[in-house]
């Protein structure tokens, strides 16, 4: 079964109207969805079936669609119900944010400021400290703009030496921290006064020959970098 996250709320567009679907929409339409009924969905969800049934009005009416289609059955809310394809395609667009977001919830925040910005090729420098790093242009930005830069764990690989490649950031650092996380190595990197951390398999650990101190070398692609403005 698909888990919630507490507090999200999921931009959902269909033509041209947009509705903010809560955890409990989504936790409904998936409940339906699931169990062919709206009464069950309803309870498994943890709300009346009178609620259920304005949720499901809610969305059908901000979006001008049919979200839910049902069967009569006996008194008190009985009968049958499922999804229809639009519906379908809400729930898809929920749950694909929801692995996104799985995906990305451990990321490096770096505060940074534009410094370069390259129109022909698509990219932009920012700086962090003593670090320059480069990412993908984001034409609402100018140079002297302060930005928050995300990198996930995953996305920052670990080298002995630098190595040529289509990676246009590779840093050099000095091993800070190795801890244990589930299957994963978590490695803590200082690099220019900035911390970073990669998730690496045990093998890669012990390939490497990893341990505190050691000097290394990290590198990310530009386009692996979100940022926000701040």
């Amino acid at each position: 079964m698909t888990k919630v996250k507490a507090g999200v709320e999921y931009n959902i567009k269909v033509g041209d109207k947009n509705f903010l679907l809560n955890e409990k929409k989504f936790s409904l339409l998936n409940n339906i969805n699931n169990l062919g009924s709206i009464t069950e969905a309803a309870k498994l969800t943890g709300i009346s079936y009178r609620t259920a049934l304005n949720y499901i009005e809610k969305i059908e009416s901000s979006l001008e669609i049919a979200a839910v289609s049902t069967t009569k059955g006996g008194k008190g809310g009985g009968g049958s119900a499922k999804l229809s394809s639009k519906g379908q395609l809400i729930l898809k667009e929920c749950k694909k944010i929801n692995a996104i977001m799985e995906l990305h919830k451990e990321v490096n925040e770096l505060e940074a400021i534009v410094i370069a910005i390259d129109k022909e090729n698509q990219v932009m420098k920012i700086k962090l400290n003593e670090i320059d790093i480069t990412t993908p242009l984001n034409e609402k930005y100018k140079v002297g703009d302060k930005i928050l830069a995300l990198i996930s764990y995953d996305n920052i690989f670990i080298m002995l030496k630098p190595q040529k490649s289509s990676v246009r950031n590779v840093l050099k650092g000095k091993i800070t921290g190795i801890s244990l996380n589930g299957e994963m190595i978590r490695v803590k990197v200082n690099v220019g006064g900035i911390n970073l951390y990669s998730n690496i398999t045990r093998s890669a650990e012990e390939n490497l020959n990893l341990k505190l101190g050691k000097e290394i070398y990290l590198g990310f692609k530009a386009v692996s970098i979100a940022t926000l403005k701040i």
